[in-house]
């Protein structure tokens, strides 16, 4: 079985990104290439960009801070460093634009739970990001007057060795729009992760609900009312026709007993009792075996995890061999449960024809969502013709640690192979 994760007792290691080195325009040549010409395109526009971003800042910082003897004064102030960011956004539109250069977008304030207006209004006055695009645009007009006058000089008489020069001026921008424009630093981008994770939960938990409220609507429900129809038929037959009475009281017996089924399976649905009671290698043994392919079970844990962590192991198990019995054509499958460090390892593997994919269907990308929420990775290795091999990760945290409505914040998920 392939095993794109470590085992317990084999240390991890990060998979090396593009971060750094992905948006590195090719070397320099004499010939005139694209690349060349985006850069005179973006060092030509500095001189007028940088002249209105300047004229922006100075007339603000002149009005704000001029004013802040005054009631409106720090509201003028924020209000301008909100500009700035707008400012700073263009700025990085433009160099992803024309130099490559790709700049996380910095997170927004978080001002709707900052309390009133006056912590409100303080957040935005000490806005790191609104005050590092203010210095931008200050020294952005001497080096655009610069970028300017040699770009357009050298089209004339540098022309042969320009290419060089450009490149020069070019990462010197890129340099600052890096240094000034990205966001502030791993924590920021933490913020932004766990702002879009948030919604990944709220659009989640409401997705559960509305499937119990169906479930119970269309089969539970549906038979409970049936139940009291006949039985009240029953009532009114039980002194003319006690035969027919009896007839009808045994078939809404069998209707309780369907509706207990259906309540039982949308409880074991919620959270399986014998999770509860006996932990993930009881639970994913029990559904295993209502597979349609042969599954091995492995758990090795020396301790339970906290209840969420268990749950959402359990449920990914679950629908992981779901889609085997569906659509993997497989003779057999097997599961694999186990800790490493900090971490929760779920591996599924089955036989089967491969070419799983998180692009096809909602059942895997909801899977993927669902772990990165809170800090987990989702990885699918399916080529075509299998076999097929998911790899859950999650936090580990410990059960005497749990406590309801904690959490761990953002996540990420990859994909390996295509159906």
């Amino acid at each position: 079985m392939t095993e794109p994760f470590p085992h317990p007792g084999t240390p991890t290691t990060a998979v090396p990104g593009p971060a750094g080195g992905g948006d590195r325009p090719p070397p320099a040549r004499f010939a005139y290439d694209v690349h060349t010409w985006k850069e005179i395109a973006h060092l030509l526009a500095n001189l007028p960009v940088s002249l209105v971003g300047f004229v922006y800042t100075v007339t603000m910082l002149f009005t704000g801070v001029g004013l802040t003897v005054t009631v409106v004064g720090f509201p003028l102030l924020a209000l301008g460093l909100a500009g700035s960011r707008v400012l700073g956004r263009l700025e990085r539109a433009r160099a992803r634009k024309l130099l490559g250069v790709r700049v996380e977008e910095p997170s927004r304030l978080p001002v709707r739970g900052s309390g009133g207006f006056l912590p409100r209004l303080w957040m935005a006055v000490k806005d790191p990001v609104g005050w590092r695009t203010v210095l931008y645009e200050l020294i952005r007009l001497p080096w655009g007057v610069l970028t300017f006058t040699v770009t357009l000089t050298g089209l004339f008489v540098l022309w042969p060795v320009l290419p060089f020069v450009v490149r020069g001026l070019a990462n010197a921008d890129r340099a600052m729009v890096r240094g000034l424009l990205s966001p502030s630093d791993e924590l920021e981008r933490r913020i932004a992760e766990l702002e879009s994770d948030r919604g990944v939960v709220v659009d989640t938990a409401a997705a559960d609900l509305r499937r119990i409220e169906r479930d119970l609507h269309d089969g539970a429900q549906a038979r409970l009312v049936n139940l009291a129809m006949g039985l009240g038929l029953a009532k009114e037959k039980l002194l003319e026709d006690p035969d027919a009475a009896a007839s009808m009281v045994e078939e809404a017996h069998g209707e309780v007993k369907l509706a207990l089924q259906e309540l039982r399976d949308l409880a074991r649905g919620i959270h399986p009792a014998v999770l509860t009671d006996r932990g993930l290698d009881a639970a994913l043994s029990s559904v295993s075996s209502r597979c349609t392919v042969p599954v091995k079970v492995t758990v090795d844990l020396a301790e339970r995890p906290a209840a969420a962590i268990e749950g959402i192991a359990y449920f990914t198990v679950s629908e992981l061999l779901q889609n085997v019995s569906k659509h993997s054509r497989a003779r057999s499958a097997a599961v694999d449960v186990w800790r490493s460090d900090s971490r929760l390892f779920i591996q599924v593997w089955d036989d089967g024809r491969g070419g799983a994919s998180l692009d096809r269907g909602t059942g895997m990308r909801g899977l993927a969502d669902r772990l990165g929420a809170v800090d987990g990775m989702f990885v699918v290795e399916s080529p075509e013709g299998g076999p097929t091999t998911v790899t859950a990760e999650l936090p580990w945290r410990d059960r005497s640690l749990d406590r309801a409505g904690d959490s761990p914040g953002a996540g990420r998920a990859s994909v390996r192979g295509r159906r």
